[in-house]
C-alpha cells in the first residue's frame, strides 16, 4: 500500500487561493489503496488499476453495417445500374464460409462477416431483387456500409486507461474484448462524522436551539457516489476529549476521515485542537466563498478533511477540494470536473482576491446559455442547492460582474451533487 509522507499536508500559508490548494493536492497526494481483481459485473464505479490493452481487433473481422447485398466494387458498371446474381447468404454468427464468387453478390445481414472478395454493401432498401438477381443502383462509393476489423479498438491499443472510474460503457467495452474480470483499486474507506451540540439526528424531537444533521447524509451520498465505502460515526459533541477518541478510532481502519463543523477558531470549535494534539493539522484558510474554514490534516498518517458546518459551504468545499483529494487517494485520474462557458444573467459585486461560487440555474437566450442567480446567498440555505442547477464561478480578479459577461459554470450533475 502506498503511504502518505509525514508532511504531505504541510502546505502552510495563512490564506491560500483555490488554485494553489488544488495544485498542492495534485503534487503531494498519492493513492493509498491496494489493487484487487473483481468480476466485471461488480466493477461499475471502481477505479481501474491497470491499463486494459486489447489482445484482439474489435470488431475481430470486417462486417456489414446494414442489411443488404455485398459485392466487389470493381464488378459495378460505371455510371449505370448493375445486375448481379445472388450466390450466397451471410448472417451474424453464420458467415458465408467461402470466398464470394467474382461477378456475384451475397445476401448479407447486419454484423455478418464480409465474405472474402467483397468490399462494399448496398442497403436492401436501395436494391431490387428479381429472379435470383439483384439490381444495384449506380453511384455507391467503394467500401460503403462496411465496418473494418479493428475500427473500434485495434489489437495492442489501450482500450481503457488505468485511473479511470469505470462507467457502464467501459464495462461493455471490456466485455467486448473478452474480459470477465478487471484489476481495480479497492474502494476508499472513509470515516464520516458531524460535530456540534446543536446537531441532532433526523426523526428525534427537535429541542430549542437544535437543528437536524443535514451534512452527514448529504456528504455520505456524495462519498458513496465517488465509490467510497462510508462508515457513519454519527454526531460528536462539542467536547475535545470525546472528539479526539472518535478520531483515534476512525484513523485505525480508514483511509480518510471527513468531518463537518467545528473547524473555525471559535471556543466551541474543537476539531482543530483535537487534530493538533493527535497528529498534524495544517489549517487552510482559503480565499473562497462560501466555505473559507477548511481543515486538512492527518492522524497516524490518515488524512482528514474538516468541512464547514454550514451545509452549502460543506457541499461547495467538498466539490472543490474533497472530491479531487478523494480521487487522488483512490488512484483515479479524473480529478478536475468539466466547466462550461455561459453568460452571466445577473450583476454581482465581491472582494477581489477571493473566488466565489454562486448558485445559479440556466436558461436559453437565443443561442446562448445564461446563468440566472438564485435570489439568496446564505451558506445555510440548503434549498438554494436543490433549486439550482450548478455553480457560477467568479474568479479572484473579478470585483464586479455585469450581465452578459462570460463566466464558467459547474453543473451539479458533473460532480454528482
Amino acid at each position: 500500500m502506498a503511504q502518505l509522507s509525514d508532511d504531505c499536508f504541510a502546505f502552510g500559508g495563512a490564506l491560500l487561493s483555490v488554485d494553489d490548494a488544488l495544485a498542492r493536492i495534485e503534487e503531494r497526494i498519492t493513492r493509498v489503496v491496494d489493487i484487487a481483481t473483481t468480476p466485471l459485473g461488480c466493477a461499475r464505479g471502481r477505479v481501474l488499476a491497470r491499463d486494459v490493452v486489447s489482445s484482439m481487433n474489435l470488431p475481430p473481422h470486417a462486417n456489414s453495417a446494414v442489411d443488404g447485398y455485398a459485392f466487389a466494387h470493381a464488378d459495378l458498371v460505371p455510371g449505370a445500374e448493375t445486375v448481379l446474381p445472388v450466390s450466397g447468404r451471410a448472417a451474424a454468427g453464420h458467415p458465408l464460409g467461402q470466398p464470394a464468387q467474382r461477378g456475384a453478390a451475397v445476401r448479407i445481414f447486419t454484423g455478418a462477416p464480409m465474405p472474402d472478395g467483397t468490399d462494399t454493401v448496398m442497403m436492401q432498401e436501395d436494391c431490387v431483387v428479381e429472379g435470383g438477381r439483384v439490381h444495384l443502383k449506380p453511384g455507391i462509393r467503394k467500401g460503403a456500409n462496411r465496418r473494418h476489423a479493428g475500427e473500434d479498438v485495434a489489437e495492442g491499443a489501450v482500450a481503457l486507461a488505468a485511473g479511470r472510474r469505470l462507467a457502464p460503457a467501459d464495462l461493455g467495452l471490456a466485455a467486448a474484448l473478452g474480459h470477465c474480470e478487471l484489476a481495480v483499486f479497492r474502494p476508499l474507506r472513509v470515516a464520516l462524522l458531524s460535530t456540534g451540540d446543536e446537531v441532532c439526528e433526523p426523526g428525534m424531537t427537535l429541542s430549542s436551539g437544535m437543528t437536524y444533521d443535514a451534512n452527514r447524509f448529504m456528504l455520505a451520498a456524495l462519498l458513496e457516489g465517488l465509490g467510497c465505502e462510508v462508515s457513519d460515526f454519527g454526531i460528536r459533541p462539542d467536547r475535545e476529549a470525546a472528539l479526539a477518541d472518535t478520531l483515534v478510532t476512525a484513523s485505525q481502519d480508514h483511509d480518510l476521515i471527513v468531518t463537518s463543523g467545528g473547524v473555525s477558531t471559535g471556543e466551541e470549535d474543537h476539531v482543530r485542537p483535537a487534530i493538533e494534539r493527535l497528529g498534524r493539522l495544517h489549517f487552510w484558510r482559503l480565499a473562497i466563498k462560501p466555505g473559507r474554514p477548511v481543515a486538512l490534516g492527518q492522524i497516524s498518517g490518515v488524512p482528514l478533511i474538516g468541512l464547514p458546518g454550514n451545509p452549502v459551504a460543506a457541499l461547495v468545499t467538498f466539490v472543490v477540494l474533497a472530491r479531487p483529494l478523494i480521487f487522488k487517494l483512490a488512484g483515479a485520474t479524473e480529478v478536475t470536473p468539466r466547466l462550461y462557458p455561459v453568460r452571466a444573467g445577473f450583476s454581482y459585486r465581491k472582494k477581489p482576491g477571493r473566488r466565489e461560487y454562486v448558485r445559479v440555474s440556466l436558461r436559453r437566450d437565443g443561442g446562448d446559455l445564461v446563468a440566472v442567480k438564485y435570489p439568496r446567498d446564505g451558506a445555510g440555505i440548503l434549498s438554494s442547492i436543490t433549486q439550482s442547477e450548478g455553480l457560477a464561478i467568479v474568479d479572484e480578479e473579478t470585483s464586479e460582474l455585469s450581465p452578459g459577461t462570460g463566466i464558467d459554470f459547474l453543473p451539479f450533475s458533473e460532480v454528482g451533487a
